[in-house]
C-alpha cells in the first residue's frame, strides 16, 4: 500500500553495513524549505498536496496491525523528538513541566496511523508535478497530531520570520484538509497542544530555528508559544493573519 505514496524507492541496502540507497525525487524538485523562504512562496497547490501525502500515509496504515507492530518502536522518536523539544523546553519553564509530562503521555499513548516524525519543508521536494517526503529515520505508528502540528509550526515561524500573512492561510488550509482525513474530536486540540509545545521549543529547546535563534522574534515566539499552550484554540493562530 505504502508503495504508492510518491516516497523514494529504496534500490538496495546493506544492513550489515548500515547502508542502502534510494532514488532521487523527480527533476527539478526543490526543498519546499527553500522555496518558502527564498521565493516567499506558500502556493495553495503544493500545500493541498502536502497535505495529501499526510493524509494518505496515515489512511493506508490507520488501524492496521501489520503497521502497528512494525513501526511499534518509539525510541527514536523519543530520543531525537521528545527530549530535545519537550523535555528540555520543560526545563528552562518550570511552570509548563506537568503541560509537557502530559503531552509525553498522551502522544506516546495514541497508536492510530504512521508519524513520519519530521513533516517539515526540509524534508519534502517539490517538483512540478509532485511532493515527495524523505528523511524516515524517527518514523513510528503513534499519534498523527504530531506530525501535523510539526509542519503547522514551520509555516507560523516562517510567516512572523517573513511577514507573510498567506503563510497563516497555508498554515489553516493544511490543518483544513488533514481534520478531512482525520475525523476525530481529539485531534484539534491534540494538533494545538503540540504547536504551542513545538513552537515553545525552537527558541527554548535543544533544536532552536536558525532564523529565529538570537533575534528580535524570539520573545515574540515565546510569548505566542505561552499562549497558544493556555488558550489552545484555533481563534488564537488566526490573530496572526
Amino acid at each position: 500500500m505504502l508503495s504508492s505514496l510518491p516516497v523514494p524507492a529504496i534500490i538496495f541496502e546493506d544492513r550489515e553495513n548500515c547502508i542502502f540507497g534510494m532514488a532521487a525525487a523527480p527533476p527539478p524538485a526543490r526543498p519546499w524549505k527553500s522555496i518558502l523562504i527564498e521565493d516567499r512562496l506558500a502556493d495553495p497547490h503544493t500545500v493541498a498536496q502536502t497535505a495529501a501525502l499526510l493524509g494518505r500515509m496515515i489512511e493506508v496504515s490507520r488501524g492496521q496491525a501489520a503497521f502497528a507492530q512494525r513501526f511499534s518502536d518509539t525510541t527514536v522518536f523519543d530520543q531525537l523528538r521528545l527530549d530535545p523539544y519537550y523535555r528540555a523546553t520543560a526545563t528552562r519553564h518550570p511552570d509548563l513541566a506537568s503541560f509537557f509530562a502530559d503531552l509525553i503521555t498522551e502522544t506516546l499513548g495514541r497508536r492510530y496511523a504512521l508519524v513520519h516524525g519530521d513533516w517539515s519543508p526540509k524534508n519534502l521536494l517539490v517538483s512540478p508535478d509532485a511532493v515527495t517526503a524523505i528523511d524516515f529515520e524517527v518514523v513510528h505508528y503513534g499519534d498523527p497530531a504530531f506530525d501535523i502540528a510539526f509542519l503547522i509550526n514551520h509555516l507560523l515561524l516562517k510567516s512572523l520570520y517573513l511577514k507573510r500573512r498567506d503563510f497563516v492561510d497555508a498554515a489553516l488550509a493544511f490543518l483544513a484538509a488533514l481534520q478531512r482525513t482525520i475525523d476525530e474530536t481529539w485531534l484539534e486540540p491534540a494538533v494545538l497542544r503540540h504547536l504551542g509545545a513545538l513552537m515553545l521549543a525552537r527558541v527554548d529547546g535543544k533544536s532552536p530555528a536558525e532564523y529565529i535563534h538570537g533575534t528580535a522574534l524570539e520573545p515574540q515566539v515565546r510569548t505566542l508559544a505561552r499562549e497558544i499552550i493556555r488558550r489552545p484554540v484555533i481563534a488564537t493562530i488566526k490573530r496572526l493573519r
